[in-house]
């Protein structure tokens, strides 16, 4: 399946074998337990309505991408709450990169001396659904 992204403006693929590690590691519900001061359990369960953590992530040298999509990651990672509509896996969702640490990670597997738009880069990207 396709991966996109799109500001809503522009659109763009990013490769279909980026992984998703964290798509079962995240629960709707929210639970808090207490006792009471007569000792009873009190239980409060809730649905959470946002805030899932979707991290996108190369693996070794599968889903490499381009200088130019990394740029246009990058510029869209420098507007601050800029809105993205990400399609994975057939679902859209509604996302804003994780600033609450390094929303977008590269590491550049092919060397190039000065900048070249063929180099080609390891992601890893870190959103947060709304």
């Amino acid at each position: 399946m396709s991966i996109a992204l799109s500001d809503g403006t522009t659109a763009m693929a990013l490769p279909a074998d980026l992984l998703w590690p964290d798509k079962y590691s995240w629960s709707p519900v929210v639970q808090e337990s207490g006792f009471s001061l007569s000792g009873a359990l009190i239980i409060e369960t809730a649905t959470k309505l946002a805030g899932r953590p979707i991290t996108l992530e190369s693996l070794d040298d599968q889903a490499l991408v381009s200088q130019a999509v990394l740029d246009q990651l990058n510029a869209w990672n420098t507007i601050a709450g800029q809105t993205l509509t990400l399609t994975i896996h057939g679902a859209s969702h509604t996302v804003i990169f994780d600033h609450a640490g390094t929303a977008i990670e590269a590491i550049q597997i092919t060397q190039w001396c000065e900048p070249n738009p063929n180099a080609l880069y390891r992601i890893t990207l870190r959103f947060m659904e709304i």
